[in-house]
């Protein structure tokens, strides 16, 4: 009995103690900052970022910080270490003569926990401009490509998707045939289930080969949705037939590289001019209102489709791929996916002919051909599509834009930003 009694109390005082500590409460709480708050700095001028390190309220003092600082995705060009004092310190970044951006890297450990941050400072990025080639004849090989799929049907397939269907949306799968040679994509259309005409809004994927589901958030904001895949693979496809496709495309990016009409982005720039054209073919469509939206790789392919297709009204494109991807060959960050970065990076390609192709591809060519509005939005941290060449995008842009730009965040948007961007859809339609 004694023993019983003596069993509980311990757990009781276990309850007790536990109940006490704060779950999740980090013990170190870690913050850098630029000495500008914008972390914008004119050609020539020494950032310092200033580091506020305390251990449970306390500010750390005698701990040391490692840093390394470089140009966006280079290697580091100078390395050192301070010391915090009163949980302060500070740390160089470096300068540039050329309009760009540098990131710091930070790291320091504690208590036997490491802990690091990138922060990345752009000097007059406003200022910064391609490195791609504008080939002569872009227009015409665009129009000569998109005139012959225009003799293509608009859909191949459509099916209803009752499992993604429900009483305010009815979703489809449809197939749009690309090419002659019987390339399609595949998507989900969803269209708000309420016997009202509706904007169409196209959305292009991310990067890689996976799963897409629909986009039930801009069909619930009163869109007629297209959410696509680019490689030809059923929406319902299995995950058997998905790991079997993403093992046979591999880096597909690279695939026929070397020519500009086999390259594999040619037949997916035109699936998305197809998908427009079958959304304007809509009974439900409101026979005014075109947009397109995405991010990363769907950034990319926004702006090529806005850019392609003369009858969108507006684009909203968050931190856009494939976007100067030439930078790395005159030692700057080049957009994903980091062609040719490295030597050991597909040397078996003729770099020469590559870059050659890849300027009827790159995002810059299609950016200086945007018409209409667009709504832009990066992060200066983003190590997937650098600010770099995001913002030789962006600068040769011409067309009204709003461009949000958002100093903290990696390859990734806020929701906030997400929102602003749907409202700004919204007042975008007629």
């Amino acid at each position: 009995m004694k023993r019983t009694l003596l069993t509980l109390l311990a757990l009781f005082c276990a309850t007790v103690l536990m109940a006490q500590v704060k779950a999740g409460a980090p013990y170190v709480d870690f913050t850098v900052l630029a000495d500008h708050a914008d972390c914008l700095y004119r050609i020539g001028e020494e950032p310092r970022l200033r580091i506020f390190a305390k251990g449970g309220g306390a500010g750390l003092n005698g701990v040391q910080i490692h840093y390394e600082a470089g140009n966006d995705r280079m290697e580091p060009d100078m390395k050192g270490t301070q010391t915090l004092l009163r949980g302060e310190a500070q740390v160089p970044v470096g300068t540039m003569t050329t309009p760009g951006f540098r990131y710091c890297k930070i790291r320091f450990e504690h208590k036997g926990q490491s802990y690091t941050e990138t922060v990345k400072v752009g000097f007059s990025p406003k200022e910064i401009e391609p490195t791609i080639a504008n080939p002569l004849d872009f227009d015409i090989f665009w129009k000569l490509t998109l005139k012959k799929a225009s003799n293509l049907p608009l859909t191949s397939e459509v099916q209803e998707m009752p499992a993604w269907s429900n009483e305010q949306i009815r979703t489809l799968m449809v197939q749009i045939p690309c090419d002659e040679e019987g390339g399609s994509i595949y998507g989900y259309v969803s269209i708000p289930n309420d016997g009202q005409k509706h904007p169409v809004l196209l959305v292009p994927p991310g990067a890689g080969v996976k799963r897409v589901n629909p986009s039930e958030i801009y069909a619930k904001e009163g869109f007629i949705t297209f959410t696509m895949e680019i490689h030809g693979m059923p929406m319902n496809a299995s995950d058997e037939q998905i790991a079997a496709d993403k093992e046979r495309l591999g880096d597909y990016w690279y695939t026929n590289i070397e020519e500009r009409d086999a390259y594999y982005y040619k037949r997916v720039y035109t699936g998305c001019v197809r998908a427009i054209d079958y959304l304007m073919s809509l009974p439900e469509w409101d026979g005014k209102n075109v947009g397109v939206t995405g991010g990363s790789q769907g950034g990319a392919l926004s702006i090529v489709t806005a850019a392609l297709h003369p009858e969108v009204d507006f684009v909203a494109a968050f931190y856009p791929a494939l976007s100067d991807v030439s930078g790395y060959q005159v030692g700057r960050a080049g957009g994903w996916p980091r062609m040719f970065a490295t030597a050991d990076d597909h040397p078996e390609i003729n770099r020469k002919k590559a870059l050659r192709v890849m300027g009827y591809y790159d995002v810059v060519n299609f950016a200086r051909r945007v018409k209409c509005p667009g709504f832009y939005n990066f992060g200066y941290n983003d190590n997937t599509c650098p600010p770099t060449s995001v913002c030789a995008v962006v600068n040769v842009i011409k067309a009204p834009k709003l461009v949000v730009e958002n100093p903290a965040s990696y390859h990734w948007r806020y929701r906030e930003v997400h929102m602003e961007a749907i409202e700004w859809m919204k007042n975008h339609c007629k």
